[in-house]
């Protein structure tokens, strides 16, 4: 037999074969993609029943375990609570106990630096003052003295003392002026007499000793009277210094403390110098000429400067250079 002839497919026929395989090859996507779906759903389906099955094999009696450690931990956080609230109750009493301290020292200072000592002492001069002459209007308006009223208060010690006190201080203000070189000089030896402050302790140490290596070489003797006290009797004349001994510059270093004291007071004297010093070379401006008798003529002078000296400047110069005008 012959074989069958061969169909020849015409346009149409090959598009509509084209759209079925498209078709075709759409629905096996859908199909795939919606078996990936339910492989991948049934696997946690699966696990539904182990939870339940695990949740099944838990024991009634663990939550009644539970309970104890949820109570503890809330009894530790409000012992914590009440811990920490009692330091702050603490903290906020030591901040406020120490800004009232604060404020009442700064009250205190303020009131300190307000009240000048100098100030403070005049007050009191003038409330003395004011005091004594209101007495005196009382013991005046009542027919008294008031001298000897007010001396009826004082000893005979304190009355005496008192006018000697009076007596010096105004003999000091009467040689206050300057006289002559030789009074400045006494002033300046009984301000540093007043000044002068002795090393008693020291003074009485020595003088124990001096006594104790005297009376062991034998040059002298303590004797002790009926009334205890005690009296150091000098055999061979060498204790007790003369005019002629020199026993008092021997062995008699003075030490640092009394050194440096000394330093001090001769410092003190050398600025107070040059101070005054560098005080009457203000005055007296030693760079210029003294052309002036006193200070009111120095201020004339001054004054016709102003206006002269550009007028008889080139004089002045002739002069000083010893050429004729």
């Amino acid at each position: 037999m012959a074989p069958p002839a061969k169909k020849h497919r015409t346009r149409a026929q090959a598009k509509a074969k084209q759209a079925d395989d498209t078709e075709t090859t759409k629905q096996q996507q859908q199909q795939q993609s919606t078996e990936d779906e339910n492989i991948t759903s049934e696997p946690q389906e699966e696990s539904a029943p182990v939870v339940e099955a695990a949740e099944a094999s838990v024991p009634v009696s663990a939550p009644a375990e539970e309970e104890p450690k949820e109570t503890v931990t809330d009894e530790n956080k409000a012992q914590k609570a009440s811990d920490r609230l009692a330091r702050f109750k603490a903290l906020q009493a030591r901040a406020k106990n120490s800004s009232e301290s604060n404020l009442k020292e700064a009250t205190l200072e303020t009131q300190r630096l307000a009240s000048d000592p100098s100030q403070m002492k005049t007050l009191n001069r003038r409330r003395e003052m004011a005091s004594q002459k209101l007495m005196r209007a009382e013991v005046e308006e009542a027919g008294g003295d008031f001298e000897r009223k007010r001396a009826w208060d004082w000893t005979v010690e304190e009355s005496e003392k008192w006018d000697k006190r009076v007596k010096k201080k105004d003999g000091r203000r009467d040689g206050n002026a300057f006289q002559d070189y030789r009074q400045e000089s006494n002033k300046v030896y009984k301000r540093q007499l007043r000044n002068l402050e002795p090393d008693m302790e020291r003074y009485e140490r020595e003088k124990m000793a001096l006594v104790e290596r005297a009376a062991a070489s034998g040059g002298l003797d303590i004797v002790e009277t009926e009334s205890g006290e005690l009296i150091a009797v000098d055999k061979d004349g060498s204790f007790y210094s003369t005019a002629d001994s020199t026993s008092f510059a021997q062995n008699s270093r003075p030490d640092k403390a009394a050194v440096d004291r000394l330093v001090k007071d001769l410092e003190r004297a050398e600025e107070q110098r040059l101070k005054k010093r560098r005080e009457r070379m203000a005055q007296s401006d030693d760079n210029t000429d003294v052309t002036y008798i006193n200070e009111k003529n120095k201020q004339f002078n001054q004054k016709l400067s102003r206006f002269y000296d550009k007028y008889t400047e080139e004089i002045r110069d002739s002069f000083e250079r010893g050429t004729k005008v």
